[in-house]
């Protein structure tokens, strides 16, 4: 990246929570469905729903999310989190897992930005990739920000995007998505079993989430 690119980028950062809160007036968009409609049943997979903390609800700023195990078959699960922002314009942005799981006690062995195929969608999206290790212990991280009608990989993207959609759109909604499978055998195996709980599980979020 030039450093005029970089400095570009750094400006619009610096912008975004003042331009946010000048458009606080944005327009309150609401989930297409509430998610305590979401399905526990998605192809081969059967879920469990949970609940958050209440002092890590508070801290997130969500307006409504869903949080659950899903599982097809002995060593095969997939926790999935969506949180759903109705606005970012106060001071509730969308947190990154980078932030988050190093909190939670988790070392960030590897991160990259990775192409996954989603061929019930037609389509082929890149998404955020961690890796983690904790006491010996690995799993792996998908997520993306799924956020007026966009996939986005990128913390630095997703604030640019949030200020132009602000001030084009009058929108500064927002939703995140993250996947996390522990690594039973592989890294290998685990990325695949993230991938196929992808595959079935995107045409379901563009349910919920307003383009």
């Amino acid at each position: 990246m030039s450093p005029k690119h970089t400095a570009i980028i750094v400006i619009l950062l610096i912008s975004a929570a003042g331009l946010t809160t000048l458009f606080s007036h944005s327009e309150r968009i609401k989930p297409n469905r509430p998610f305590s409609q979401f399905p526990l049943e998605i192809g081969p997979w059967r879920g469990v729903s949970s609940q958050m903390d209440e002092k890590v609800y508070n801290i997130l700023g969500v307006e409504d999310y869903i949080m659950a195990n899903f599982s097809k078959g002995p060593g095969q699960a997939v926790n999935i989190y969506v949180g759903f922002y109705q606005s970012q314009s106060k001071g509730d942005l969308i947190h990154s897992p980078k932030n988050c799981m190093p909190g939670a006690g988790w070392n960030i062995v590897q991160s990259s930005v990775i192409p996954i195929d989603l061929p019930k969608s037609g389509k082929t999206i890149k998404i955020a990739r961690l890796l983690l290790n904790k006491d010996g212990q690995k799993q792996v991280v998908y997520y993306w920000f799924h956020s007026r009608g966009r996939i986005i990989s990128s913390e630095y993207m997703q604030k640019i995007w949030l200020v132009l959609d602000s001030i084009t759109k009058n929108r500064t909604d927002g939703s995140f998505v993250r996947l996390i499978a522990p690594v039973i055998k592989n890294e290998t195996e685990t990325e695949v079993l993230l991938t196929q709980f992808a595959d079935e599980v995107y045409p379901t979020l563009n349910q919920f989430i307003p383009n």
